[in-house]
């Protein structure tokens, strides 16, 4: 065992060196193997320098030869410009050496001109005197002659181009605003009834005439002065008749009357009872009337005052037309004439049924309906641009917008509106013989004559004092004269008519 022991140990020194051998021997052979690559590295690293050295030598080389061809076609090119510039420079000295001989020649001509100039007024003079010796008249006296001829041969030219003009432009207004007119007519048409100052109450039987007198005229007595109208019982069958100027009064009259006769109790206590029911039952028409009127135009936003002032005019005539139905009227006008010629409609339509507000209360109030008009609506908070609108219907204040223009012919044309209005004789001759005097009162008048109902002037003038130009002249200051001294409907055509007879008597 102990042998064994020895021999295992002997055997495992001997491996154990043998393996150091080994080891050591590999190593060696590593490390010569490490030397020998690196080596090697180092020639191909070498060889390798050495060949970049060579290819950027080479390329070297070549950049500077592109580098020199460069130059050399820069040069080149600023060569060939050097060359371009120095032609075109000659060129240059040549053009103003050329400029410099044509100024010479110009400076020659001008001065030859001057000398012919001379000449010429030289001979123009001795040609002036040479007429003047033959004719017998001066330079000046013969250019006031040759322009007085001028002016004569002219002056029936000029005034046929002035009337083919005025005819025209007349004709294409005229054509235009028919078309509007018309378009607006046409398209709103109202039945007017002409209304008078009285008011008529049917009776059941006569024997209620006795008993609205009442004794001693008593019942009669109070309601004409509870009323404000006058009673007027006359032979007229079933029918008592009220007359007063305002169709308000008339209004509580009658509905008071009917009341009592209804009631069958006339006597002095009743009648005042049935007068203050009447004035509730119309003042409630009239809001009534109001509150209609805006809802025809299609206009919702007035004050609750201002509606009942608009619904008074129900009862309010002018010229026999009713004032609400005038206004009426004129509000849908001026919106269609707005919209035709691209206006405000909306403040045309407003301003046309509000321009007679006014005329509600002018008979409480001292001024113009116009004047009163403008107060209403400013004291109610009603826009400035529809007060402008109005307030120059009647040419009291300028025309300022378009719709005030509007606002005027839409008045003019319901005021226009055959059987819109009636006048009584005594004005209608009235105003008759102020046209005719209007045109009487100028000098070179002969006669004068107002026809068409007084919507033609014909006026005939001395041939002699008014010539052809003058004639249009004539016409159009007196037609002035008549929109600035005359108020009328519509529109007055001023006819000035001159006529030149040749008389002659064969013997």
């Amino acid at each position: 065992m102990t042998f064994n022991l020895f021999t295992g140990a002997l055997a495992l020194a001997v491996g154990a060196f043998l393996g150091y051998l080994i080891r050591q021997l590999i190593a060696t052979r590593s490390a010569n193997s490490i030397e020998a690559k690196t080596k090697r590295q180092f020639e191909e690293s070498k060889t390798q320098a050495k060949e970049v050295l060579f290819e950027a030598k080479d390329k070297a080389v070549k950049i500077l030869e592109d580098a020199k061809n460069q130059e050399r076609e820069r040069l080149g090119i600023l060569a060939r410009q050097e060359d371009r510039l120095n032609i075109q420079f000659k060129k240059i000295e040549q053009k103003e050496n050329d400029l410099e001989n044509d100024k010479k020649d110009l400076e020659r001509q001008a001065s030859q001109i001057k000398i012919i100039h001379q000449e010429a007024d030289a001979l123009k003079k001795k040609s002036e005197e040479i007429v003047e010796q033959i004719s017998g008249l001066s330079r000046e006296e013969a250019k006031a002659k040759l322009f007085n001829q001028v002016e004569e041969e002219s002056k029936a030219s000029l005034v046929g181009a002035i009337q083919k003009m005025e005819r025209n432009r007349l004709e294409e207004l005229e054509k235009k605003a028919r078309e509007i007119m018309t378009t607006a007519i046409q398209r709103y048409a109202r039945s007017h009834i002409s209304e008078i100052t009285t008011s008529t109450v049917n009776l059941p039987s006569d024997e209620l005439k006795g008993r609205i007198i009442g004794k001693e005229g008593r019942n009669i007595r109070t309601l004409e002065r509870l009323t404000g109208v006058e009673v007027i019982v006359d032979e007229t069958p079933e029918a008592i008749t009220l007359s007063s100027f305002d169709p308000l009064r008339r209004e509580i009259a009658k509905t008071a009357l009917i009341k009592l006769m209804a009631d069958g109790r006339i006597q002095p206590a009743r009648i005042e009872e049935k007068v203050e029911e009447a004035k509730k039952e119309v003042s409630k028409k009239v809001m009534e009337a109001g509150e209609a009127a805006l809802y025809e135009v299609g206009i919702l936003d007035l004050p609750k005052e201002v509606t009942m002032l608009l619904g008074r005019l129900a009862f309010r005539t002018s010229y026999g037309q009713n004032v609400l139905l005038h206004s009426i009227e004129m509000a849908h006008i001026a919106s269609m004439l707005a919209r035709e010629l691209g206006a405000n409609a909306e403040t045309a339509k407003k301003a046309a049924l509000l321009h007679d507000i006014g005329k509600a209360v002018d008979h409480e109030i001292e001024g113009t309906h116009l004047e009163i008009g403008r107060k209403i609506l400013q004291k109610y908070g009603i826009d400035p641009v529809i007060i402008t609108a109005m307030e120059s219907h009647h040419e009291d204040y300028p025309f300022s917008t378009p719709e005030s223009l509007i606002v005027a012919a839409a008045d003019v044309i319901s005021g226009a509106r055959p059987g819109a209005r009636r006048d009584t004789v005594e004005n209608y001759i009235k105003r008759l013989t102020e046209l005719e005097n209007i045109a009487n009162s100028f000098a070179g008048v002969e006669k004068s004559y107002a026809i068409s109902a007084g919507r033609e002037i014909r006026i005939f003038v001395q041939p002699e004092k008014i010539d052809d130009l003058k004639a249009l002249q004539l016409a159009k200051e007196m037609a002035k004269k008549i929109e600035s001294e005359l108020k009328y409907p519509g529109e007055i055509k001023v006819n000035v008519i001159r006529e030149t007879r040749a008389v002659e008597y064969a013997k």
